[in-house]
């Protein structure tokens, strides 16, 4: 786990994924149409990529293990909390706070 926290707070955005995961491709597109530079992680390509998983996935305590997203170094979640607090007007101004956003 303390690899995943050390990586996760290199940038103001981070996200775990997996080459072969759809869902990780969006979410990597949403930050990207957002104007957000995030550091994308594939655990298939990362030497520890399994213990990375089985270490997110305890953090997230259920669901898939991925894409998974941290901001501003916290845990913000997977999937459906991203998209919820895109829709919801919240995303928008944590990306702000943690600097990953100008405007």
């Amino acid at each position: 786990m303390d690899c995943v926290m050390k990586l996760a707070s290199e940038r103001a955005v981070v996200i775990f994924t997996l080459s072969s995961c759809c869902m990780c491709h969006t979410m990597a597109w949403l930050f990207c149409d957002l104007g957000v530079n995030a550091l994308v992680h594939d655990l298939l390509k990362a030497n520890l990529g399994k213990e990375m998983e089985r270490a997110l996935l305890k953090m997230l305590g259920k669901g898939p293990s991925v894409p998974v997203v941290f901001i501003g170094g916290k845990l913000v979640g997977g999937t459906n909390r991203v998209m919820s607090m895109h829709l919801s007007g919240e995303l928008v101004p944590m990306l702000r706070n943690a600097g990953a956003l100008w405007l």
